[in-house]
């Protein structure tokens, strides 16, 4: 057996701040990456273009970032449950370590892959977290139980200390020459592109792939926009948010890099109000980690709604509804804007991404099951906690003390789109309307037609209340039966 560890890149795709390869780096300077292109993801109906495109080149970036460093970024297109201890065992490896994840189909992987490589008496890390800052056992109730809240959740979280982003040595000790044809040989392959994949996205992406342009956008970040963030991070027109979500949902960049460069602005601010800009956002990481906990703790939310009442919830079924939703053909500027925005650039504001499931669930009465589908099929920064918790806090069904949460299309718009820019961008052909109308959705049927728009689908204030009576009807069984 030799010395060797194999590094299984995940959800990780970067060796500065890795704890898990620190790990590794304790027991041997042989540290060889490998990444499974794992068929049972990328033959999912949920796989975004955009998603597999950015992945493939942060995957090009970590090739090139190994090679500097003297060792290698293995690439396997099979099982992992089979390919992993295949290719530890043809290179007589110590050791396979990689960081631990909360989705239930990557614990059920991840211990399958554990038990073959038991078999074959290879060494593995145990439960190694590394993208969130606190384990889901830190952070517990007064009674020991999991968090459903998010307000008592963050009081507790934010009172815990923080780790500092690991060091990792400079050099590392790649495979030998005959190391490398085993791996051939056993199933290691060139990097494939997003097409050779059968995913073809063809617009820019909203981040560069790479640890390098990840770390350049969190420094751009804290040097200007998180100053005003509180105050900017709702209004779609205006670029106030650090759009790192896709760096962050592969681990591009490391989490504790990240909250090391908020604590950093924390203490440069000389004012209460940067400091609560500055919180706001750390509030906003630790809401992502809040879904990251839920998900470990109940993995059923992942095939269903939390809330009682919405477990069997009589949504309609009304395909040209979904599809006009999903086209951004809706008649309602403000969501259009948003779907659109979505279609085309693999990626939506969150202010908006919450108007538009809102409007989904509680004016067309839609499954929220099919937005959060169709939300991954498209999203760059896709990742199951996130959008499941986002989608379920805006469909009422999820950990949410306020379950019958509407959002008004036109007062949102009139509030965070107050002179139309994001819509008239995504929606040009209203751009020469005045702002009063694309806010409000006023927009008269002769107008409509003039420019190709389509009539509101639903009405805003009938649907309101179908919603409410539907909930009330579900709420009332529940209780009688007890």
């Amino acid at each position: 057996m030799s010395d060797l560890i194999l590094f299984w890149h995940r959800r990780d795709l970067r060796i500065s701040d890795n704890t898990g390869i620190a790990a590794a780096l304790e027991k041997t300077r042989k540290v060889v990456g490998v990444f499974c292109l794992d068929p049972n993801i990328l033959k999912g109906d949920d796989v975004a273009a955009a998603r597999v495109t950015y992945m493939i080149g942060c995957l090009q970036k970590l090739q090139e970032r190994y090679a500097q460093i003297g060792s290698q970024l293995l690439i396997l297109w099979d099982n992992p449950v089979k390919a992993i201890p295949k290719l530890a065992s043809a290179l007589t490896c110590k050791a396979v370590f990689w960081n631990w994840d909360v989705e239930p189909y990557s614990q059920q992987r991840d211990a399958d892959v554990i038990d073959a490589l038991q078999e074959l008496g290879i060494e593995y890390l145990e439960k190694n977290w590394d993208q969130i800052l606190k384990t889901p056992e830190e952070i517990r109730t007064g009674s020991n139980k999991p968090y459903t809240v998010y307000t008592p959740f963050w009081k507790n979280w934010i009172s815990k200390s923080k780790d500092s982003p690991v060091e990792i040595a400079a050099k590392f000790e790649g495979l030998t020459a005959e190391e490398q044809e085993t791996a051939t040989e056993t199933g290691a392959v060139e990097l494939p592109t997003a097409k050779d994949l059968g995913f073809n996205w063809d617009g820019e992406l909203i981040i560069e792939p790479g640890e390098e342009a990840a770390q350049e956008r969190l420094e751009e970040f804290c040097y200007s926009n998180i100053n005003e963030y509180q105050e900017q991070r709702n209004f779609p027109a205006i670029d106030g948010t650090s759009r790192l979500s896709a760096a962050l949902k592969f681990g591009v960049i490391g989490i504790r890099t990240v909250w090391q460069a908020t604590e950093e602005a924390l203490e440069n601010s000389r004012s209460d109000e940067l400091k609560n800009n500055i919180r706001t956002w750390q509030k906003e990481i630790a809401w992502r980690e809040f879904y990251q906990h839920a998900m470990y703790n109940f993995p059923e939310l992942a095939s269903g709604a939390y809330r009682d009442a919405f477990k069997n919830f009589p949504w309609e079924t009304n395909d040209e509804h979904f599809q006009a939703w999903c086209e951004g053909k809706t008649g309602y500027p403000i969501v259009d804007a948003a779907m659109r925005q979505l279609n085309q650039m693999g990626w939506m504001h969150n202010r908006c991404r919450m108007i538009v499931a809102s409007f989904l669930t509680k004016d067309l009465l839609l499954n929220p099951q099919l937005g959060e589908k169709y939300f991954m099929q498209k999203l760059i920064d896709g990742d199951l906690s996130s959008n499941n918790g986002g989608w379920q806090w805006s469909a009422s069904s999820g950990m949410d003390p306020k379950p019958v949460r509407i959002f008004n299309p036109a007062s949102q718009a009139q509030k965070f789109d107050a002179e139309g820019e994001y819509i008239r961008q995504w929606v040009p052909e209203l751009s020469s309307m005045d702002a009063e109308y694309l806010v409000t959705g006023k927009i008269t049927p002769l107008e409509r037609q003039a420019v190709g728009y389509p009539e509101p689908i639903v009405e805003h204030k009938k649907q309101q209340r179908v919603f409410k009576e539907k909930y009330k009807t579900e709420k009332q069984k529940i209780e009688t039966l007890g």
